[in-house]
């Protein structure tokens, strides 16, 4: 909502409050203004000037030379170069020594030979929006209305010293959607009186019910609908002083009644249309419901086709307005009508807000009834915009109101007590006090001996329904400042992360920080897509959902994984072939057909990698991520949490993976060996099935390394004493898992073993089809002295006669 400052001023004394003072106080007391603009932008020294002739430059097809009267004594010559400007026109004149937007002055000039006392402005050029102009000024100069007087500053013609508050309001504040509302909020923030609009209806003895006929089909929709009629008008352009209030507030002119409904809508929040009377049949009304098929051309000039549950006015056979949202082409007001039906209606905002919606449509009368409109100023602003439109537009108005009422909303009556408002605020306000508030907010009380005030609430804040609403009222009015300030009482402690909480945000700087993207994904899906990777999940059901949205979003999902393929196929049919990206979210399992107990919600971390680890470059090609590439996203997950010790791999046979590339992730725990998750590459017909390339995936359950992680960093001394490191190549069966030998050799070395690390892998027809060598390095320490020789070779010794014996290997010569 944009809110004129010198508009305001009409209903209330703003004596000492300007633009930003009057935001300053209204975003104290709730009411949140984003910017305050003045409309002025550096405009000085023009005034209106008469256009007395006109002629042809004489060195210049496109410029004219004009002789113009700004009210001296003498004419000024004014080369000007708009194809619009005639003699007889009213203009506005920056004179010499103006000064225009930009800092721009005008100065003495010669133009083509031809001397240039001053210039002749377009509404750009003043800094107006000339988007917000009748379309017949929307280029060339401006050419101001018959009768303005000449001399006169153009800031007052066209009221540009003013400032223009911009409101941001809550869904709650529908009130100050309209001057009236801000000038009411303004009154309690200041304590000022309001001066409301009156309306003189001089009109004619003749009643407007032989030419109107109103009746409500849809009382749901629709609980009260109004309408004048008013005769003989003479369409044109509405009066300047409404057309810079209009275009203040963002809405551009167009004739003098279509001008008058804006402006009584600004003025009072109630939206209005007027019909051409002569275009609706008999001077029938119906309000009802669209019926199957119908559609209308709505001023927009667009056909719209209409749902049965959308509201519609009608002429009590076809379709003339859209309720609440705009109105028909077959009864729109054009410089031929000389008759006008005059609509003022409360719609019920849920219905205008569908229809609005569905149909892409939105106004701003449609923004006001989706908010809530006053029940109470539905005759209030029809008498006024037709007092408006009998003085604009020379129309005569008919005597009395033609209506069908379905509901009244009365008044709410809301009850709160004296040491409720103390107590919820932490004040020690006295009954004066909160009766001189409610005053202010024009608040009708009673206050009962226990202190107890009943108030009655204008129907103009529907927003207060409760004893809280007026807490809140007298907490703002009373100033959020001026609250003090109350110090906890009782024992308290810091918030902090849970356990879960921090591994969780963790393990997503970690991932991110290795060059991965996390993703979100739904947590439903369809139910063909819980049948992959079901290894962690056991023998598990998906969950129906109840109301699903579609069926590819029908139960809840049991893997991460098949969602993060999806996003993956999405990116690469997209052209974004190199993939590398995580999720940590919530599973859901049960072991029932037929669902009786909640499912279990179990977090998971996924992982997906494909396409290229590195691209290619001048120097180097492209190197395509592999096995290893997840794994060392395992191993690092590992190491963050304190659990690489715990953590191995055992060669897995997972349905959906890879037969000879996937791997159990295994945690060593209280429990035992514990599976909590696979590494690996999908399998050719997965990657086939979905567009894509190897990739190559992890999923690992994050209870278990929720209860097994360690953040608690261990420190050791550096060694002091050399390392003696032997190396060995033991053939093997290609079946023994290298993890194994390591494992072996580390439990036989003990505390001297420092490290074992295998560093080769050979495999060879002279080894054989089915054994491989396997290179292991082996380092010794001691931290207290030097190992001698001797002792290394009996312990190295021990070492290999153990792996020779428990896998049947050969040392390799």
């Amino acid at each position: 909502m944009n809110v004129s400052y010198q508009w305001l001023r009409e209903y209330i004394e703003l004596n000492g409050y300007n633009g930003e003072r009057l935001a300053e106080l209204m975003t104290s007391g709730g009411i949140e203004i984003d910017i305050v603009e003045n409309r002025n932008k550096g405009v000085t020294g023009v005034v209106v000037g008469h256009v007395v002739e006109r002629e042809k430059h004489p060195d210049a097809d496109k410029l004219s030379v004009c002789k113009v009267d700004v009210g001296q004594e003498e004419l000024l010559q004014i080369v000007c170069g708009a194809k619009n400007v005639a003699a007889g026109q009213l203009v506005p004149v920056a004179t010499i020594g103006a000064k225009l937007p930009g800092d721009f002055a005008i100065k003495r000039a010669k133009l083509r030979g031809v001397e240039s006392q001053g210039m002749i402005c377009s509404a750009k050029e003043l800094g107006l929006n000339d988007k917000l102009l009748p379309k017949e000024q929307q280029e060339g100069i401006l050419v101001l209305p018959e009768g303005t007087p000449v001399g006169k500053s153009i800031l007052d013609v066209l009221a540009i010293e003013d400032e223009v508050l911009e409101l941001d309001l809550t869904p709650n504040r529908s009130d100050c959607l309209s001057m009236l509302g801000v000038a009411y909020e303004v009154a309690a923030l200041t304590g000022r009186p309001v001066n409301l609009p009156q309306a003189n209806l001089n009109g004619s003895s003749e009643p407007a019910s032989g030419h109107i006929k109103v009746a409500i089909d849809a009382k749901e929709q629709c609980t009260h609908y109004s309408a004048r009629y008013i005769k003989d008008v003479h369409i044109g352009p509405s009066p300047q002083w409404m057309q810079n209030r209009l275009m203040a507030a963002g809405i551009r002119p167009i004739n003098n009644v279509v001008d008058v409904t804006n402006y009584v809508m600004l003025e009072y929040g109630q939206p209005l249309h007027a019909f051409d009377a002569d275009k609706v049949a008999g001077g029938q009304i119906l309000v009802r419901v669209a019926q199957e098929g119908e559609e209308i051309e709505t001023l927009d000039g667009q056909v719209r086709k209409l749902e049965p549950h959308m509201l519609v006015i009608t002429d009590g056979t076809a379709p003339i307005a859209l309720a609440g949202v705009m109105g028909g082409a077959n009864s729109e007001v054009t410089d031929s009508t000389v008759n006008i039906l005059l609509e003022s209606a409360r719609f019920d905002g849920s219905s205008v807000r569908k229809t609005s919606r569905q149909l892409g449509l939105r106004s701003e009368s449609s923004a006001r009834f989706e908010k809530g409109v006053d029940p109470a100023r539905v005759i209030p602003a029809l008498d006024r915009a037709a007092a408006l439109i009998a003085e604009v537009a020379s129309g005569l108005v008919l005597e009395g109101v033609v209506e069908a009422v379905s509901a009244q909303p009365e008044p709410a009556v809301v009850k709160v007590s004296l040491s409720k408002i103390n107590g919820y605020l932490g004040t020690e306000l006295s009954k004066l006090e909160v009766e001189t508030i409610f005053t202010r907010l024009q608040f009708a009380f009673e206050l009962s001996t226990d202190g107890v005030f009943a108030v009655t609430v204008p129907t103009r804040r529907g927003d207060i329904t409760h004893d809280v609403d007026l807490i809140e009222e007298v907490a703002r009015l009373y100033g959020y400042d001026n609250i003090p300030t109350t110090p906890i009482e009782g024992a308290t402690s810091p918030g902090a992360l849970t356990k879960p909480q921090a591994i969780r945000r963790e393990l997503r700087k970690r991932l991110t920080h290795a060059g991965l993207h996390e993703v979100i994904s739904y947590s439903f899906t369809h139910p063909e897509r819980t049948k992959l990777f079901p290894a962690l999940s056991g023998d598990v059901h998906p969950v129906r959902l109840a109301l699903p949205m579609s069926e590819d979003r029908s139960v809840l999902r049991t893997s991460l994984l098949p969602q993060l393929m999806e996003t993956a196929t999405y990116n690469r049919n997209r052209k974004n072939d190199d993939v590398a990206i995580f999720e940590i979210g919530s599973v859901f399992h049960t072991d029932e057909e037929t669902l009786t107990r909640l499912p279990q919600e179990k977090h998971r971390l996924a992982v997906l990698l494909t396409g290229n680890r590195i691209g290619s470059q001048w120097n180097r090609k492209a190197e395509a991520v592999d096995f290893y590439d997840a794994k060392g996203i395992v191993e690092s997950i590992a190491e963050l949490l304190g659990v690489t010790k715990e953590l191995s791999f055992e060669r897995a046979d997972i349905e959906h993976l890879h037969p000879g590339r996937t791997a159990a992730v295994v945690l060593e725990t209280e429990r035992g060996h514990e599976t909590i998750g696979y590494v690996g590459m999908l399998h050719p017909s997965v990657q086939l099935s979905n567009d894509l390339v190897d990739t190559y995936v992890v999923e690992l359950e994050l209870a278990p390394l929720y209860d097994e992680a360690d953040f608690a960093i261990e420190y050791r001394t550096l060694p002091r004493y050399p390392a003696m490191q032997r190396d060995i190549a033991l053939v093997l069966d290609r079946e023994v898992a290298a993890g194994k030998l390591i494992a072996a050799a580390t439990a036989q070395g003990g505390e001297l073993l420092e490290s074992v690390r295998v560093f080769d892998v050979f495999t060879g027809e002279k080894l054989g089809a089915d054994k491989k060598s396997v290179a292991i390095a082996l380092v010794y320490r001691h931290a207290e002295r030097t190992l001698t020789d001797e002792e290394v070779t009996e312990l190295h010794g021990k070492v290999v006669s153990n792996l020779e014996q428990s896998f049947g290997a050969e040392l390799r010569k």
